[in-house]
């Protein structure tokens, strides 16, 4: 009820009709109709092909038992949470099973941390406490996190989230550790995977505005797809062009970043934000991308044109390459390793045609637009 609720105070705060004459790509297989509707509502024209199973939570009942009952009577020292679904899934099963109360019983002595807040959800909801879980729902901060202490002889129990985190476990294992998998459910790729080429074909096309991505698993299947057609280079030029990437969160995000895709992603990790900022980031784009600078200065982008302070910049190709990266992450930190990814090709590759790239861009924009963070990369200097 709470969500229909909240939904209803979303559809009324906005103009819908915002997205009329977009057409948007949906990857999402769960859920995918409360999106299609969403967007719909505000006059998009959707593109459906959910990368993943539209049953993506298939769970192996025996293996799942037989590492459940291995659980249960250990001494476990920290039970790592890293989804919502999974974490329910798992804990449901267990009651059907007449186990839950002892592995409650169990986890509950253990040092608890969890991704985000669907987990810290899921765990609360059977009387469970997370000691800790990080504001950015990364779990490669719950690993940060872990990194540097002593795990000699700590049994750690790690809740899957559909994508194996074998590399997570050899880590910890390092670290000391004794690691338990516990796999609750596979994501599977769409049985039927047409759709999927159609839209990858579609986006090569020109053909679309934007596509949203709910899970970095269907980023990969997302890929994968335009690799087997032979496009994946025509669709990462489509999104390093005009076509947005959008991601509901940080996780799904990270999934772009080796093949140099420059995402958004809303401040809230939900649907309904994505479609929100997506209302604001098209209409945008089409009429012109204004962004505030430091300083006061304004930066206009406008198809193939620049404007600054509302005098025209002349940028190479390469540098244009770079500007457009960081304006599509505006005020966030670029690795080199993307901003190499984007620059034109027959570029030298190397991290110097990257800082030749930036020379030349603050030499057009001004040396205090581009901001150096030391080891990291480059971020837009916006306004505050």
């Amino acid at each position: 009820m709470a969500v229909h609720k909240a939904q209803e105070i979303y559809d009324s705060d906005v103009d819908s009709r915002a997205l009329s004459g977009f057409r948007v790509g949906v990857t999402a297989a769960r859920k995918a109709e409360e999106q299609i509707n969403l967007l719909e509502r505000r006059g998009s024209q959707v593109v459906w092909a959910p990368a993943l199973s539209v049953d993506p939570n298939r769970v192996d009942a025996g293996a799942l038992r037989a590492v459940t009952e291995q659980i249960i009577g250990q001494k476990i020292d920290m039970f790592l949470a890293t989804t919502g679904i999974g974490t329910r899934a798992w804990f449901d099963a267990a009651e059907e099973w007449g186990l839950l109360d002892r592995l409650l019983e169990t986890l509950g002595r253990a040092e608890i941390l969890a991704r985000g807040p669907k987990s810290v959800g899921a765990l609360r909801r059977r009387g469970l406490r997370e000691l800790w879980a990080p504001e950015s729902e990364e779990f490669d901060d719950v690993l940060e996190h872990l990194r540097g202490r002593d795990l000699t002889g700590k049994r750690i129990v790690v809740q899957e989230h559909g994508q194996s985190l074998s590399m997570v476990a050899h880590a910890l294992t390092r670290q000391g550790a004794e690691v338990i998998n516990v796999v609750v459910y596979r994501v599977e790729s769409a049985s039927d995977p047409e759709p999927m080429f159609r839209l990858v074909e579609t986006l090569a096309d020109g053909e679309l505005d934007a596509v949203t991505f709910t899970s970095a698993p269907a980023v990969a299947a997302f890929m994968q797809a335009a690799g087997s057609v032979g496009l994946r280079d025509e669709v990462v030029a489509a999104f390093q062009a005009d076509v947005v990437a959008a991601c509901v969160g940080p996780v799904t995000a990270a999934a772009f970043e080796m093949w140099g895709v420059p995402t958004m992603v809303p401040d809230r990790s939900r649907t309904a934000a994505m479609i929100k900022m997506l209302e604001t980031e098209l209409p945008l784009r089409r009429e012109g991308l204004l962004v505030e600078l430091a300083g006061g200065h304004q930066l206009l982008l406008h198809d193939d044109a620049v404007m600054l302070d509302g005098a025209e910049v002349k940028l190479s190709p390469a540098p244009a390459a770079v500007l457009g990266a960081l304006v599509a992450n505006p005020g966030n930190v670029v690795s080199r390793q993307v901003l190499l990814a984007t620059l034109p090709s027959g570029t030298a590759g190397s991290e110097h045609a990257v800082e030749m790239a930036v020379a030349r861009l603050r030499s057009a924009l001004g040396t205090k637009t581009i901001q150096t963070v030391v080891k990291r990369g480059y971020r837009l200097a916006v306004a505050s």
